[in-house]
């Protein structure tokens, strides 16, 4: 094993170069540009739909039960955390403070703020293209909205995005998912290395079986409470330590324009980092989401998007603030320490010193269930890009695991930076190839936003996106036929007044 690693290793050291040219120079440039224009020409759509947001969050909730084959609108939300809410929240957060500094977390906030507008963009787009699929559920995310919204010619598109997002998602990030986990339960339990990646394997192969509903179903559950337990847990951090927030607020703001020369790696480093890690927590931008969100039964396209852009803000103004929060108000992380402190210990030793020895076992706990339920998601998202080249068999799909559970032991074992190299190239690569096809759709999308405006501003409570009237080229006008989505629409309110009664 010690052979496979430094095999790893070495690899990962090699296309540093690579990754520091892709992310300095051209992503952090075009995701935040691009994510720019989506919001400054949809009107600061993210914004606008801030209030709107609470209100789908409910109706969604109170929808859930119905027995659909496809997802409810909350379920999608809830499905989407699962995969956004993972180690890149608490280990993603922790290496961006030790790489780039505190100013990082500023940039990471301005990165979500942007990318709530990329993912409102890509979930829209993801719901306008979808189809059915098998036993009426729904499908769709990029390669549908590039195919269907494009056109052929661009299928060689289609394909290189569904190559690197089963990659990203079915290898790399379940690589840091299991490093993330094993050395946090290592740190916490001293339990040796090599057990926590057996174990690993067979709780991962035993949790990968089940399809996008029992998913739906474990994150149901587990969401909510992970979430809510690391909010309630920052919040006993920063009373505890209350008269430390205004400075820690100065530190993060001086240090991401400069002004602290001594923290981090400069303005630069704090910018690269931020962006990297806000990309890697929030995938806003990566084409993932929309493969979930494209599965929800919703009356009109931007429901969904509202939905996703909240999911985006959850993860990363709200999770990843409490982990920066848990270590800036720590007393332990200093400019240029030990890079053993890196990653999740400095998150377990940080919440230590607030709270006591029971936080490095909090800290754990968390990450193995953040961890736990993206690597279900992220499992799912490799599957689904296999379906879009007819890959189907049992055979091929029993590789995939095989190979997923080799990938989660290996990660185990791995150092920080290795599995973040990995995980930043494949990532990197991801965006540039989705950012193409949205850019290409940015017209198509901006008409589904002003249909949605328009109803609104005409008071329609519930908007329904009619294909035949709006007339756009790849729209399927079985899944969005005006006729169903109002008998549909019907039948909600009818659900809705029953459970109120």
């Amino acid at each position: 094993m010690e052979q496979i690693t430094a095999f790893f290793k070495d690899i990962s050291t090699a296309i540093v170069p690579l990754n520091n040219f892709l992310w300095n120079y051209i992503l952090v440039v075009v995701l935040v540009g691009l994510g720019l224009v989506f919001t400054l020409s949809s009107r600061f759509v993210q914004f606008r739909y801030f209030r709107r947001m609470f209100a789908l969050l409910w109706r969604g909730r109170a929808f859930e039960d119905q027995g659909k084959e496809h997802l409810s609108s909350f379920q999608a939300l809830i499905v989407s955390l699962a995969g956004r809410v993972g180690g890149g929240a608490i280990v993603g957060v922790a290496a961006a403070i030790s790489l780039g500094g505190p100013g990082s977390i500023f940039w990471l906030w301005v990165a979500g703020l942007i990318g709530m507008g990329t993912s409102f963009i890509e979930c829209t787009l993801a719901q306008a293209y979808k189809r059915f699929g098998t036993e009426g559920s729904f499908r769709g995310g990029p390669s549908f909205y590039i195919t269907y919204g494009l056109g052929k010619n661009w299928r060689w598109l289609a394909a290189v995005v569904s190559v690197f997002l089963f990659v990203t998602y079915g290898f790399c990030f379940n690589g840091v998912q299991s490093y993330a986990v094993a050395n946090s339960v290592h740190e916490a339990f001293n339990v040796p290395l090599w057990v926590l990646s057996l174990a690993l394997g067979v709780a991962v192969a035993g949790i990968i079986m089940g399809g996008l509903q029992r998913i739906a179903r474990i994150s149901d559950i587990l969401v909510p409470i992970m979430i809510f337990g690391y909010m309630a847990m920052a919040i006993v951090v920063i009373a505890l330590n209350i008269s430390a927030v205004p400075a820690m607020f100065h530190l993060i703001i001086s240090s991401a324009f400069g002004l602290e020369p001594m923290i981090g790696g400069g303005i630069g480093a704090a910018v690269a980092m931020g962006v990297r890690r806000s990309l890697f927590s929030s995938e806003a931008g990566l084409g993932s989401a929309p493969n979930v969100a494209a599965t929800a039964d919703v009356n009109h396209p931007a429901d969904q998007g509202v939905m996703q852009a909240f999911s985006v803000f959850i993860d990363t103004v709200i999770v990843c603030s409490c982990t920066a929060f848990i270590i800036l108000l720590g007393g332990v992380y200093a400019p240029g320490m030990d890079s053993s402190f890196s990653g999740i210990v400095l998150t377990q030793e940080s919440l230590a010193a607030s709270v006591g020895d029971g936080g490095r076992i909090f800290v754990s706990l968390a990450l193995m269930l953040f961890a736990f339920t993206t690597i279900i998601y992220n499992y799912f998202l490799g599957e689904n890009s296999l379906s879009y080249f007819g890959i189907k068999s049992k055979g091929a799909i029993f590789i995939y695991r095989a190979v997923v559970v080799v990938i989660c032991m290996i990660g185990a074992f791995a150092d920080l930076a290795t599995v973040f190299s990995f995980a930043d190239l494949a990532m990197g690569l991801l965006a540039c190839s989705n950012i193409i096809a949205l850019a290409l759709l940015i017209k198509p999308a901006l008409r589904l936003i002003r249909d949605y405006d328009r109803q609104l501003k005409n008071g329609v409570k519930d908007p329904i996106f009619d294909g035949a009237a709006f007339g756009q080229q790849g729209i399927d006008l079985e899944v969005w036929n005006k006729e169903r989505l109002e008998k549909a629409l019907i039948e909600r309110n009818a659900y809705e007044r029953a459970d109120i009664m």
